[in-house]
């Protein structure tokens, strides 16, 4: 048995938790070791009583770890642990970080600098334009966005950084093959053929429940920088997510929504407190030093053609007029579908071909 091996048992154990592991560890050194200590040995170590002695000296009979590696090899899961590469730096550093990380997909250096996107699974058109358009420009800019694959913003949040061809990893409340919800089965195997991973801290078969949840927002806040709440009502748990934030150092950012509705009085409640308020990307890269790509020199620029257009972006380039157009105008000189012309101004506000104004209109820029 190997160290990874052993700390796949362990995590199976239901009475051992980062912080009783860590405790082990100072002074077993090894999770191997562990699992081969006498009761009594195991009995010295601060915070573990007779239950959980007993329970890693009987580890076998309550874990069946090679049916679980069997598991994790026939899904095409990998396990990490602190000890790996992998590992997020900034999860190592939270007060009780995951064993190990189940992963399904390919986690990559850059996925160290990342930014939590989340909020209500039951949310509004407003609060679903809005997860996509800052999870495109957040990942087109660099940073892997995290998200929990829940319905709602989370979904949204996956969905903008897949369409910027940027990274993006999901934190589920359950085992990868208990994928929660099972609607997003697919936008889960779009995430991990190559554009990031789904990742989780519980065993394969585990189900989602109400523990479960809580347990995995506190690792989209510990792996991120900051934590951006796109919509919120009072009793979301993306609250709790950005509490637990707040207690690891991370920054809060948060999209300002109508005063009068359910679903944005969390996350105006949020901005009352402190969070920083966002209406675009650049409020978040401006505040982590990182900076939007910006437009190459004009020298340089005459060597390189300018970037190339869809027969869409052609179409709603050329509606929008030398003056400030709406986006209601635009909509309807193109004859395109509302969403279509939505998304296509987010691509040309990318490529710094236009630039939106205050109350959704546009005018082009050079």
């Amino acid at each position: 048995m190997n160290a990874t091996e052993a700390c796949i048992a362990l995590n199976m154990l239901p009475t051992i938790g980062p912080v009783r592991l860590r405790k082990l560890l100072e002074v077993f050194k090894e999770p191997q070791e562990i699992l081969a200590a006498k009761r009594n040995e195991l009995r010295k170590v601060e915070g573990i009583g007779n239950e959980v002695a007993d329970q890693i000296s009987n580890w076998e009979s309550i874990v069946n770890l090679g049916a679980e590696l069997d598991r994790i090899r026939e899904f095409g899961a990998t396990v990490i642990t602190q000890e790996s590469p992998s590992y997020p730096k900034a999860l190592r550093e939270i007060h009780a970080p995951p064993i190990v990380l189940y992963v399904w997909g390919e986690l990559e250096e850059r996925d160290h600098h990342a930014i939590g996107v989340i909020g209500a699974r039951r949310t509004t058109h407003y609060g679903v334009e809005s997860a996509k358009k800052l999870a495109f420009q957040l990942a087109y800019a660099g940073l892997t966005v995290i998200s929990g694959l829940a319905r709602g913003i989370d979904t949204a949040a996956h969905q903008g950084a897949l369409a910027a061809k940027g990274r993006t990893i999901a934190i589920i409340g359950s085992g990868l093959a208990r994928l929660y919800p099972p609607e997003n089965a697919a936008l889960a195997e779009k995430i991990r053929a190559g554009n990031g991973a789904i990742v989780s801290e519980f065993s394969m078969e585990i189900e989602p429940d109400r523990q479960t949840f809580p347990m995995r927002n506190r690792i989209i806040s510990g792996w991120s920088h900051g934590i951006l709440v796109v919509e919120a009502g009072l009793n979301s748990g993306a609250l709790i997510t950005a509490s637990q934030a707040l207690e690891q150092g991370r920054s809060v950012y948060a999209v300002p929504g109508h005063i009068n509705a359910p679903s944005a009085m969390g996350s105006n409640r949020l901005i009352q407190q402190g969070a920083k308020l966002v209406m675009d990307a650049s409020d978040i890269l401006d505040d982590l030093q990182i900076l939007l790509p910006e437009a190459k020199p004009s020298a340089e620029a005459a060597a390189r053609p300018l970037p190339s257009l869809s027969e869409e972006e052609r179409r709603v380039y050329d509606a929008i007029e030398p003056t400030e157009t709406s986006i209601d105008d635009i909509t309807d000189k193109t004859k395109l579908p509302s969403a279509t012309v939505s998304s296509t101004l987010l691509q040309l506000e990318l490529k710094r071909l236009v630039k939106q104004l205050p109350g959704k209109y546009f005018v082009k820029l050079g």
